[in-house]
């Protein structure tokens, strides 16, 4: 039986990560992997969603036909003359920096042991480690639609991966896959339309983003039909042979395509936990990381949240806490950004959300579209916006909606991640006139605030 340290099965953002931050303290690491080296996020999700955000970017000002975004696409995720990426690249980095890869399935039979069964043959491998690292990822959902199935629809993966422009297109979900994905097929010619089930959009997020993300899909050409889900499907029962979608409000909406994209799914059952004493259907995903003695979750499975660089942060800190580091996940001020035109970005928590936690906070919000930065690059619409807790003087949320909103968020993160106070945020000078400086007004006026409430008391 082969034994190592570190023993990571899966080797997507969060696999990828723990391996590395292993093998930098010296670790021995095998890696396991039962599709694609590099996860989801190099092949069907971040890279290309972002290149084709920024190819429909590029033709909606009259450049970048779909042939091209199409072949650049192909680029980016390794799939030139191909119909399937190639990791190979994704492999070789792991096993240049020291790791033993394995191509297979792994399953979990003891504590410390796990039995692979290798791609495309019978025979098993059996390994022990000292830990174990479960960083298995998660798949599209695709809800029991009477009808959906037989339409053959797509999820994100066929999504960002097609080739065709479909003749008309009806999105299931307003996530940031939703989103994103609508609007870059409606600024590509193809009719759109988005249905959600919430009243709006992002409802998770600050309510002025979600706005603002209508706002930018209804001017992209999406049909926003808010508040109804779709109850069944018609193949083929339209215009064109299109595809009828039934709403919950007795409305419908036709499209040659339907892409699903409704949350993911995690599969654990067939991983062996239980062996170990772990119930995968009941772990809570607060993303404690360690779930058993030796046995550590992260990535998708694991929670709070499902972006990729909650999985990088994971990897590299369930390493540490293995190793003994007194250390624990801390998720205040993870970054949420949709990638559109504007874009649109978040951090912590909205004014509501404030309050119904019993905090003592304000809100306050400065338009972007007025600001020198707005005004120099003609802004229709935008926000800054913070969110203050008044007994700690420190930020607790911000939302951005501008061109540069994944970037200017940045400087909140550091001051939610720091606890920097007010004060110590309101003399840092800014660049002018950059996106960010409009941050020293809402600094000076929550200072205000702040001494003000001081003195009543």
């Amino acid at each position: 039986m082969d034994r190592f340290d570190f023993l990571v099965i899966g080797a997507g953002a969060a696999g990828e990560a723990a391996t590395h931050a292993a093998l930098e303290r010296g670790k021995s690491v095998a890696v396991v992997e039962r599709e694609l080296f590099g996860g989801s996020c190099p092949y069907w999700a971040c890279i290309p969603s972002k290149s084709l955000l920024h190819a429909a970017a590029e033709y909606r000002h009259g450049t970048y036909p779909w042939t091209r975004a199409s072949d650049r696409r192909d680029y980016m995720i390794n799939r030139e003359h191909r119909d399937w990426p190639d990791d190979s690249a994704a492999a070789g980095r792991l096993e240049s920096a020291g790791a033993t890869i394995i191509r297979g399935t792994a399953r979990i039979v003891a504590a410390g042991v796990v039995e692979v069964q290798a791609a495309n043959s019978t025979s098993l491998r059996r390994l022990e480690a000292a830990n174990i690292i479960v960083a298995t990822g998660s798949t599209s959902t695709m809800p029991p639609i009477p009808g959906l199935v037989e339409t053959n629809p797509w999820t994100s993966r066929e999504a960002t991966s097609t080739r065709d422009l479909p003749r008309s297109l009806v999105v299931l979900g307003g996530g940031a896959s939703g989103v994103e994905l609508a609007s870059v097929f409606a600024r590509f010619g193809v009719e759109t339309a988005l249905v959600h089930s919430h009243e709006r959009l992002l409802e998770k997020d600050h309510a002025r983003n979600s706005e603002a993300v209508e706002r930018i899909l209804r001017d992209d050409g999406v049909e926003l039909r808010l508040g109804a889900r779709a109850t069944s499907v018609r193949p083929h029962g339209g215009d064109q042979d299109a595809h009828v979608v039934q709403l919950s409000d007795g409305g419908e909406v036709e499209g040659h395509q339907i892409m699903v994209a409704l949350g993911r799914s995690f599969d654990l059952d067939g991983l062996g936990l239980e062996t170990v004493g772990v119930d995968p259907k009941a772990l809570p995903r607060d993303g404690r990381l360690r779930i058993a003695d030796g046995l550590y979750m992260i990535g998708d499975p694991a929670g709070p949240e499902m972006f990729t660089h909650v999985s990088h942060y994971q990897g590299g800190l369930a390493v540490r806490m293995a190793l003994g580091e007194d250390v624990a996940p801390d998720y205040r001020a993870i970054p949420r950004a949709i990638y559109l035109e504007p874009e649109v970005a978040s951090v912590g928590v909205d004014i509501v959300q404030a309050r119904a936690a019993g905090a003592d906070a304000f809100e306050l919000v400065a338009d972007f579209a007025t600001s020198a930065r707005g005004y120099a690059l003609e802004a229709a619409f935008g926000h800054l916006a913070i969110v203050v807790d008044r007994p700690s003087q420190t930020i607790i949320g911000a939302s951005v909606v501008a061109p540069d909103a994944s970037a200017a968020i940045h400087e909140v993160v550091l001051a939610i991640q720091a606890r920097i106070a007010i004060p110590v945020l309101e003399a840092m000078i800014h660049a002018f006139p950059s996106t960010s400086r409009a941050f020293n007004g809402l600094y000076s006026d929550a200072l205000a605030q702040l001494h003000g409430a001081t003195a009543t008391a």
